[in-house]
């Protein structure tokens, strides 16, 4: 079909909606049943539910089941900041953005289906599908997050960016529901246990991922060809990261807003990974079910989220995307603070919608933010956007090995909150330095 112009409605709810797609990766495997399924898997517990054994044995070493997925999450982190500047400068390159965009939504998709015969026998098959669908989730974002200038004007851009992660909250939030009954109420469904409905859940994420996504792929522009793919252009991606990293000598007000970026984000995205395995082994859950106790405090997250992104962008318009920034930078580490001392399910409620209320703010903000701070006549969006992605996972990949040194030195994943906390004061500081946003 003919190509949408720039700006046009229909092209920018396109866009959005691989958010609706795409987000219920980023809730059923990253934040709620894949890790309930794998605590499940790997804690042992007494009759009274106190832990007697975490311990995974992996790569010939017994390790705390939080330092195993720690390091795996990690893992795929870094391949992901390797590939991202390779296949995005491709992509720019040749103007085939849409194709590198299908390739890893259905890597991602087919390895969240893949989750359904994850056990500890064949654990290795189990971590490299989680594997795969990490690398497959967030390379995917690289190509998707780089289209925003190219079909948004810098005006539309914070309010679509905002309704793009709200339309994720609410689409990953029906599907986590309906995996929820089949999960909860399995008898009604026919299922002997809740084994197999889990396991099923991981199906249905790859199969709601690809199918929906066909929406955004129908009316996404392919790109503006440039030239064919060789073999002299293989590494053009890494030509094109240097030359955005030099380009940031004379861009004072983008480097120091990625050096801040780089490093709250190295938190905020910590805890969102490690959120759930902190419930379920820090929190004394009671006669409570920690499974729905836990489901419900993601779906709070989600539910907050929405209301979140929302609130934030207005009060960007208003105050300006920094100082929104800095506030809400506070507010995470005044969160850190709390969750640090927190031991009952209601306590962690209230952090998870205090968490909520951030989350979808921070995330949303700061995409539309370094969207306005590109240059003006800036054509390989794909590169800048993949230098922002690498920014962001080499930070996870820290966050994550820190966390799970943390977890296996001292047998606690709480102590590591201590760093998160270190990371937001940074990040404010940093925040502060960066020059006024252009209008």
């Amino acid at each position: 079909m003919k190509n949408l112009p720039k700006g046009s409605k229909k092209l920018l709810n396109a866009w959005a909606f691989y958010d609706w797609a795409n987000s219920v990766y980023s809730l059923v495997i990253s934040s709620a049943i894949f890790p309930i399924f794998y605590g499940a898997l790997t804690i042992i517990k007494d009759s009274e539910g106190n832990i007697i054994n975490d311990k995974v044995p992996f790569l010939g070493f017994d390790l705390n089941n939080d330092t195993v997925i720690s390091y795996v999450t990690a893992a795929a982190f870094l391949v992901v900041s390797i590939l991202s500047p390779f296949l995005s400068g491709i992509a720019d390159y040749v103007g085939n953005k849409k194709n590198f965009l299908k390739f890893f939504c259905y890597l991602g998709a087919l390895s969240c289906i893949g989750l359904f015969w994850f056990n500890l026998e064949f654990l290795w098959f189990g971590l490299l599908c989680y594997f795969l669908a990490l690398i497959g989730f967030w390379s995917s974002l690289v190509f998707y997050n780089s289209y925003l200038p190219d079909i948004a004007f810098p005006e539309q851009q914070d309010k679509i960016s905002a309704k793009g992660f709200s339309l994720g909250y609410i689409g990953s939030v029906i599907l986590l529901v309906l995996c929820l009954l089949m999960i909860l109420k399995y008898e009604l469904f026919g299922f002997e246990d809740e084994g197999l409905p889990t396991r099923l859940s991981f199906v249905l994420t790859g199969v709601w991922w690809i199918g929906f996504s066909q929406y955004t792929y129908y009316y996404l522009p392919k790109g503006t060809k440039k030239a064919k793919l060789t073999k002299n252009v293989m590494f053009n991606g890494f030509k094109e990261l240097r030359k955005i990293w030099n380009s940031l000598n004379h861009n004072l007000q983008l480097k120091r807003y990625l050096g801040a970026f780089f490093v709250y984000s190295m938190a905020v995205q910590t805890i969102m990974l490690i959120a759930t395995y902190f419930g379920i082994k820090e929190l004394d859950w009671g006669e409570q079910d920690s499974t729905t106790g836990l489901i419900v405090s993601i779906l709070l997250i989600q539910l907050v989220a929405v209301l979140g992104a929302t609130l934030t962008s207005r009060i960007a318009a208003k105050i300006g995307n920094i100082k929104t920034l800095i506030f809400i930078n506070i507010i995470w580490a005044l969160i850190c603070v709390y969750a640090y001392f927190i031991t009952t399910p209601n306590q962690f409620y209230v952090a998870a919608a205090s968490v909520g209320l951030v989350m979808g703010g921070i995330q949303s903000l700061s995409r539309s933010t370094y969207s306005k701070m590109l240059p003006e006549n800036a054509i390989d969006t794909a590169s800048y956007f993949s230098f922002y992605d690498v920014s962001e996972k080499i930070g996870i990949v820290i966050g994550m090995m820190i966390h799970g040194a943390v977890a296996n030195y001292t047998g606690s994943s709480r102590n590591s909150i201590l760093f998160l906390i270190i990371f937001f004061i940074g990040g404010i500081i940093l925040l502060i330095r960066v020059p006024k946003i252009r209008s």
